[in-house]
């Protein structure tokens, strides 16, 4: 049986400036940078050309000092070749190797192929074995660019489309530089539903060269590129000051500090030699943290929150709206003296074999700020997930901002408060046999479009779920909680750092989180429209918002089939 396609997906729609007027997004196959090939397997090349140079360092410099080359080993191969004779056959060999290793690069990259239609975006690859990847634009939870430091000298990037699923993204590799950043626009307008997309002016070239130099020495976040109203940096002082505030140092403190004890006792010192690999195992591991997190920014674009980090290999990822499923403002017990908080989330992907751990790094939105910065990142990341719940499918961006303010002021006055303060309904005084320090934060209350669950008193924690992101609420009772009449909620979103359980709750408080919870879910999946986030602009847009205009007031014409159908605004 002959295996047939179906028909190839529909293009992007042909009306207005988001109709993928960009060549790449026409619906028609493209191939990537003429490069990729040699970005992607040339290091390999590279390699064997510095064996080769390494081995012709003593005949180089005794051909232009004689007797400089100092002496000359019997087991040189170059040496070898040269005494026998055989330098025209190893220079024909090696023309042979580097003829059909061109051949399967080019053949390699004109197999590599991508295209953007109006539904999907599709990669296929491979010459021997086919490989072939799609990404539903409406399933789309996140764009990530990185620019590792070779292939960003070589003007280059590496465009990567996060998925939900286990090794579900797709790899777009590579693109040059000005491409990626406009495909990544281009994307994000198709599956946000807009109908037109506001261009900025088309950056001037300056020349190749100089090109090559500003985008490898240009800031990792230009506000005036991504047209960013909103923007939070990581201050590096701060960044360097946590890192050696976290557990990690600690517990290095501890060994290093138990191998001196150790050799004082015993008058042994073959233990210290245990102790270099640790020293760089620990070095790397805070100089890789420091790189990546250095150039750290938050930014609120149209397109969604756009996440920038490193120096010397640079990576941004733009969220849209609605893909975070979680939030976690944490305090570890060292940053406290000095107010410092972190804020973590939970997205529908993971990244498997083949892809980029970028998304891994990208759930953590804020590494270390005070908790002003706080107020500010949730004020970039609440309006998308609780806003609509709040104001409508058909609000604006403002009415969303307006609708997320009582989540985002709770959260910022309940950072440090026990008890009922704030509106809390904490554990019993009974729950001290199972919390015997957090009984009076441990609690939770509802707020509009989210339910928030306040953690720890040694660990402080916050923990924001949107209503329209909950998967499923789970009430657990075991035997010692059963006899103090306890009972633990946990709050089911998508896997993640962020943990939405709280336990030592008097059981029928527990009882009414987990109805409430689950009904207020319902409703608030019922309006949210926050996969098509921008769908909104064009019902708000008096030339497109008239022949809707029955409907938006909650009407409908005479004799219309769909006159019991609710309102958007009402609940179901």
């Amino acid at each position: 049986m002959t295996f047939r396609p179906g028909p190839p997906p529909p293009a992007p729609p042909s009306h207005g400036n988001a109709a993928a007027a960009a060549p790449l997004t026409d619906g028609e196959w493209h191939r990537m940078h003429p490069l990729t090939p040699l970005l992607k397997g040339g290091i390999f090349l590279i390699v064997v050309l510095g064996y080769v140079l390494n081995s012709l360092r003593d005949q180089l410099v005794e051909f232009f000092i004689p007797g400089g080359g100092g002496p000359q080993d019997d087991g040189d191969p170059v040496r070898y070749v040269y005494e026998h004779g055989v330098v025209g056959w190893v220079l024909l060999g090696i023309v042979v190797v580097l003829v059909v290793l061109i051949g399967l690069f080019y053949l390699s990259w004109r197999m590599h192929e991508f295209r953007v239609t109006g539904e999907i975006v599709e990669v296929r690859s491979g010459v021997l074995f086919r490989t072939n990847r799609k990404a539903r634009l409406d399933r789309i939870q996140g764009i990530n660019i990185s620019r590792p430091l070779v292939p960003r000298i070589f003007g280059t990037a590496k465009l990567e489309i996060a998925q939900a699923g286990n090794d579900a993204n797709v790899q777009l590799a590579y693109l040059g530089t000005r491409a990626a950043d406009d495909l990544r626009q281009r994307i994000l307008v198709l599956a946000s539903g807009a109908k037109e997309d506001e261009r900025g002016p088309a950056r001037a070239s300056n020349g190749m060269l100089q090109d090559r130099v500003d985008e490898v020495f240009s800031p990792e976040l230009d506000p005036a590129a991504v047209h960013a109203t909103r923007i939070v940096k990581v201050h590096p002082g701060r960044l360097i000051a946590s890192m050696l505030l976290s557990g990690t140092t600690v517990f290095i403190l501890l060994a290093v500090a138990a191998m001196i004890v150790s050799v004082a006792l015993t008058g042994e010192y073959g233990i210290l030699f245990g102790i270099f690999p640790a020293v760089i195992g620990a070095g790397g591991y805070y100089v890789r943290k420091f790189s990546r997190s250095l150039q750290y920014t938050i930014a609120e674009t149209r397109d969604g929150i756009r996440i920038g980090f490193g120096l010397v290999s640079t990576s941004n990822e733009t969220l849209p709206p609605g893909r975070i499923h979680a939030v976690s403002v944490a305090q570890p017990l060292l940053w406290r003296p000095f107010g410092w908080w972190d804020v973590r989330i939970n997205r529908a992907t993971n990244a498997g074999n083949g892809a980029s751990n970028n998304q891994q790094v990208s759930s953590i939105v804020l590494p270390v700020g005070t908790a002003r910065d706080v107020r500010e990142v949730l004020d970039i990341i609440l309006p998308g997930l609780v806003g609509t719940a709040v104001a409508g499918p058909a609000a604006s961006q403002e009415q969303l901002r307006e609708g997320s303010s009582e989540a985002v002021n709770v959260v910022d006055d309940s950072l440090t408060t026990t008890g009922d303060r704030g509106g809390f309904v904490h554990s019993p005084r009974r729950g001290a046999w199972l919390r015997p320090f957090a009984f009076r934060r441990n609690g939770y209350r509802f707020v509009p479009g989210a339910v928030l669950l306040r953690l720890g008193a040694v660990w402080r924690s916050l923990v924001i779920v949107p209503l329209p992101r909950v998967q499923s609420v789970k009430v657990s009772q075991g035997p010692l909680e059963r006899a103090l009449r306890l009972a633990s909620v946990h709050v089911q979103t998508v896997q993640g750092p962020v943990t939405a359980r709280v336990g030592a709750l008097d059981a029928r408080d527990a009882q009414r989180l987990w109805a409430d919870t689950a009904e207020r879910a319902i409703e608030a999946a019922a309006v949210d429209t926050s996969h098509r986030w921008r769908e909104r602009e064009a019902r708000l847009d008096p030339a497109t918002s008239v022949p809707d205009a029955d409907h938006a007031t909650g009407t409908v014409p005479p004799g219309s089939p769909w006159g019991a159908v609710p309102p958007p605004g009402a609940a179901r």
